[in-house]
């Protein structure tokens, strides 16, 4: 057990976790709004025991905050069964629309910040302090805003920065959590778009209709899981390699490295070993990882929000119908106005996060879009690498010319 009162330990952590999703399903099989935007079990849960931490806080005065390392782990499994499921042909054609992303990442972090800049100056305070309502909090996500409050509160001497940057984030996650779908759904509809391989399985989304007509045994759940373990075994420990070079990486990101060889190694090495890439099994368990670790990352999100008036939420306003302009005009368009193209449009909505919210929420609006409407495979790989190996760095990049206005 904590020593702090308010810390709920990590096992309770992750019972909550289940339970909260599995309220979220219930909720989204019975209202109808919730089916036909088709959102996330774990965003409905989630908020709703956001509600409930934020009731706490008002009441008592006690913030609520949750053990991460079950959740962590989730995360870690979850991009291994993305990994798992790519084929090299997939990376390979994704290297265009991975270049255009990268282009687009760096527009969205400067328009964020232009928008975060101006309105900061329009309520009196210094330009820095947009920084926080811009990509900071929307591309950065919580651990980049974390890391620039400080030297930004330093620079303006505003006590409010790290209050300011949270919830900035925390808006971004639910609003990317909500728009993704109905972004998608336009998309697709007026298109008139398909898969191009709609018979093809992906690691993620079985529909409603998959989980009521797949048998997955317990062979085939351990089997995926054994495969998993193994290669989150040997990825972490080329992370701590990489480590000594002095290169920091998310943890996931070797991982899912690690699993892309062995998804494409594994039937050559060993034909006769039952096929574990793009599975019943594999989309399970990474449909359960996802699920979970988006329910508890949502579980304590709204009492944050407390106290920092209309310039988060005005902000945030501001962004979102910049983003969604964006993403009809723009992205949409330069990634081949066909259906992957829709799907990644979900994903650039919670990007990395993207555009307004974190790489697993962008990943989880993907996953909406083809659980109802068919698989995206290589959305699913190209996504996750810029996450990984670019926004970080270009965001730096560009707050600092901003910090020094």
């Amino acid at each position: 057990m904590t020593g702090d009162p308010s810390l709920v330990p990590d096992f309770e952590t992750a019972t909550l976790g289940i339970l909260v999703f599995l309220i979220g399903a219930q909720l989204t099989l019975r209202v109808r709004f919730l089916r036909d935007f088709n959102i996330s079990e774990a965003v409905v849960g989630g908020l709703l025991a956001s509600v409930i931490t934020l009731a706490i806080f008002v009441r008592l005065g006690r913030p609520v905050s949750f053990g991460l390392q079950v959740r962590d782990h989730l995360l870690v499994l979850f991009f291994s069964g993305i990994g798992l499921d790519a084929r090299l042909r997939d990376v390979v054609s994704g290297g265009k629309p991975l270049a255009i992303l990268l282009v687009l990442t760096v527009g969205i972090i400067f328009i964020q910040n232009l928008i975060g800049v101006g309105l900061a100056l329009a309520f009196g305070l210094p330009a820095q302090i947009g920084i926080l309502p811009g990509s900071a909090s929307l591309v950065g996500g919580h651990g980049t805003t974390i890391a620039w409050a400080p030297e930004i509160s330093r620079v303006t001497g505003f006590a409010g920065a790290m209050e300011l940057g949270i919830a900035s984030a925390t808006i971004g996650l639910v609003v990317a959590a909500l728009i993704g779908w109905p972004i998608a759904k336009f998309l697709i509809e007026r298109n008139k778009l398909t898969p191009e391989h709609p018979k093809d399985r992906s690691a993620l989304g079985l529909s409603f209709k998959d989980e009521a007509s797949t048998s997955i045994t317990p062979t085939d759940l351990m089997r995926s899981l054994l495969v998993l373990h193994v290669v989150i075994i040997i990825g972490l420990a080329l992370h701590d390699i990489i480590g000594l070079t002095g290169l920091k990486l998310p943890g996931f990101v070797p991982c899912m490295l690690v699993a892309i060889a062995v998804g494409n190694l594994l039937p050559i090495v060993a034909p006769r070993y039952p096929s574990v890439p793009r599975s019943a099994g594999l989309s399970l368990v990474s449909d359960v990882s996802l699920g979970t670790f988006l329910a508890i990352s949502l579980m304590a999100m709204l009492w944050t929000l407390q106290g920092l008036g209309l310039l988060p939420l005005i902000t945030m306003g501001l962004q979102t119908l910049a983003t969604l302009a964006l993403i009809l005009f723009v992205v949409f368009r330069l990634m081949g106005s066909e259906y992957r193209a829709a799907v990644l449009s979900a994903g650039f909505a919670g990007f990395a996060g993207f555009a307004l919210g974190a790489t697993p929420t962008a990943i989880a609006n993907m996953n909406a879009v083809t659980r109802r409407c068919g698989p995206a495979p290589v959305a699913f790989v190209i996504l996750p690498l810029v996450s990984a190996f670019f926004v970080d760095s270009a965001d730096a990049a560009v707050i600092q010319p901003f910090l020094a206005i």
